[in-house]
């Protein structure tokens, strides 16, 4: 119980030394769900090394039972670029962050780069992957509200 004792300063100084190390790294995800919490799509963001100016970037495409994979996209740099969502057809997603465009198929599990030459949404927007008080968050596009006829 003494060894124990005497060694706490140590360890006190070992780890308020090793903080500044942790604080710039991120590990941070958002989900888009679909359906429900089986039916997703999912951005993570990770940064292991504070000295990095970079964040490595993943999507994954989620329906299960059926499928789950997770794929790489390109890095981004340390404050989040937003990742806006469209709709691109049967259980298939644009995204784009920045000029980059992506393509996340849930009916298949696949998730590829897309050039998107014309730069243009295939189709009305589903939301937006963005950072908000130190989190990541999906956050929905606002619903079209409904055409009213005028009364004569």
């Amino acid at each position: 119980m003494t060894f124990l004792r005497r060694q706490t300063p140590l360890r006190a100084f070992v780890l308020l030394a090793a903080l500044p190390l942790l604080v710039g790294c991120e590990n941070r995800t958002a989900s888009m769900m679909v359906d429900d919490r089986n039916h997703t799509v999912v951005l993570i963001r990770e940064q292991p090394y504070f000295w990095r100016d970079t964040v490595e970037q993943s999507i994954v495409a989620s329906r299960l039972p059926a499928c789950q994979r997770k794929v790489k996209i390109h890095p981004d740099r340390g404050a989040m670029t937003p990742i806006e969502v469209y709709e691109a057809g049967d259980l298939l997603w644009a995204l784009r962050q920045g000029g980059r465009w992506y393509l996340a198929s849930t009916g298949e599990c696949r998730v590829q780069d897309w050039d998107n030459a014309a730069s243009q949404p295939p189709g009305p927007p589903v939301g937006r992957f963005e950072p908000r008080a130190d989190a990541l968050v999906f956050t929905p596009a606002p619903k079209p509200q409904p055409v009213t006829p005028e009364k004569e």
